[in-house]
């Protein structure tokens, strides 16, 4: 295991923006974290009724599909920024804006459970992708949405952005 894997990035390793989820992520192993994490969600999704899938707390939000569906958009996207910057990629890196990726999806076409071992799916490829660096990966840096970021603060936003999700599927879903 790298050591920076078991270190909180720095401040002026992300956005501020991002602040928010990495402070939710626990301090330790951030692999070991990944892995707890994705078996409680997995946990949480399973015990939902199939008839909650398509459930939105307020018109103008995301069914509970498309919040699953968004972690799972999100999770690729910030894992694959990671792999750019670990192989020392250059290029600057564009935004994704959420709520587009999620109109143009088709989330609310499948099964809940479908798409909870997708995501489960996902985040066993995010764990090999981490765990298989270099410990000098892990500190290495490039642009992603106009901002700098490292590869070890991407780890820790993948983290805290699921528990961000998880929390909001139990205060305003269940």
């Amino acid at each position: 295991m790298a050591a920076s894997a078991t270190v909180k990035p720095e401040k002026g390793e992300f956005l501020p923006y991002y602040g928010t989820y990495i402070d939710l992520v626990g301090s330790g192993d951030v692999l070991a974290t990944l892995s707890t994490q994705m078996a409680e969600t997995q946990a949480l999704l399973r015990s939902l009724p199939a008839s909650v899938a398509t459930y939105r707390y307020a018109p103008d939000k995301w069914s509970v599909n498309e919040v699953v569906g968004h972690l799972i958009d999100s999770e690729r996207i910030f894992a694959a920024r990671a792999l750019r910057f670990a192989r020392s990629d250059p290029t600057p890196l564009p935004g994704f804006e959420q709520d587009d990726y999620v109109s143009n999806s088709s989330f609310d076409r499948y099964p809940l459970g479908e798409l909870a071992s997708e995501l489960g799916s996902v985040r066993e490829s995010t764990i090999f992708l981490f765990k298989h660096l270099q410990e000098d990966a892990w500190m290495r840096r490039g642009i992603a949405n106009g901002a700098e970021v490292s590869v070890r603060a991407l780890a820790y936003i993948i983290a805290g952005h699921e528990l961000h999700h998880r929390e909001i599927l139990r205060a305003r879903y269940l």
